[in-house]
């Protein structure tokens, strides 16, 4: 029958003190009282039936027993220590799960894929595509690109880009209203949102004006839906300028007005705190938001105009 383990606490306790012949210093490694370290190394003693210190005025020295029992502890705690850094180095390479908004996948992250690759061959990037909130405790997902204000209450999110935002509608709702002749002529028109129903507020107040009414209508978590919305009539949409350039070419949308920069909202790049320093979530990080990523990978232009 299998010997039951000593208490792990007990055999740490053992092997500080044996290597400082301290119960002092050991309880300072440890970061707990000398009378704790004393009690744990009663405890492991009751348990193997042997004295492994002996006790003396100024200090401790180890017994026959404990100088015996001590290479093969210290051993195994080293044995721990490698096996916990392979775990966590398994965890640094391999596949790196990103969670994007699909049309950030499309038209900004796919084409300049190949350089992060060419970069670290040892990490497979795994793209999913989403526009919902992440759940990192749960999702198995890594990191997450999301298109707003970056403000997410736990969680480190740094701006990868700004992109140009243009007010667009269906043609049968600017035959109906009249094409506006400035910013101001728009607060009144029915308007489609983003999630966060920040987007029009942002560009009226890029656009020098500061009083708006409430955002009123509906709103979308997916940039798609919201140029249906548009597409079909329901009010006028703020959407990025790359995505609606066919649509107004081919007569389907109106642009309203000139574009604009919305400097805070943008695409931000969002991960836990906790896991930001993990060597494949720093590669990613680094790669993402430094200049070779904001160049095309034939043409070396950003993919937003």
């Amino acid at each position: 029958m299998e010997s039951r383990l000593p208490p792990l606490n007990a055999l740490k306790a053992f092997e500080s003190a044996a290597r400082h012949l301290s119960v002092k210093l050991a309880a300072e490694e440890l970061c707990v009282t000398p009378g704790a370290v004393s009690q744990m190394l009663k405890t492991l003693e009751a348990h193997l039936g042997v004295k492994l210190f002996e006790r003396v005025p100024r200090g401790i020295y180890l017994t026959d027993a404990g100088r015996d029992y001590l290479p093969s502890i210290r051993n195994a705690f080293r044995q721990i220590a490698e096996a916990s850094r392979r775990v966590a180095a398994s965890v640094d390479v391999g596949t790196l799960t990103v969670s994007v908004t699909p049309f950030f996948a499309s038209a900004w992250l796919v084409p300049r894929m190949a350089s992060f690759q060419d970069t670290h061959p040892e990490i497979d990037l795994q793209i999913v595509t989403s526009n919902t909130v992440v759940d990192f405790s749960r999702s198995g997902v890594d990191l997450a690109v999301r298109h707003g204000l970056g403000r997410y209450p736990g969680l480190r999110s740094d701006r990868v880009v700004t992109v140009e935002m243009v007010a667009v509608a269906a043609p049968s709702l600017v035959a109906r209203l009249g094409r506006p002749a400035s910013p101001a002529d728009l607060a009144g028109w029915p308007q489609v949102h983003d999630a966060d129903r920040k987007g029009w507020s942002l560009w009226f107040q890029a656009n020098g004006i500061a009083e708006v009414r409430p955002p009123r209508g509906p709103s979308f978590d997916d940039s798609g839906l919201l140029l249906k919305a548009v597409l079909t009539g329901q009010g006028a949409g703020l959407l990025p300028a790359a995505m609606v350039a066919n649509e107004i070419e081919a007569g389907e949308l109106i642009q309203l007005l000139e574009t604009a920069h919305l400097e805070e909202f943008a695409y931000y790049l969002v991960c836990p705190d906790n896991r930001q320093g993990l060597p494949k979530i720093a590669a990613f990080r680094e790669w993402i938001l430094g200049p070779l990523a904001q160049l095309a990978p034939a043409e070396r232009e950003t993919a937003y105009r």
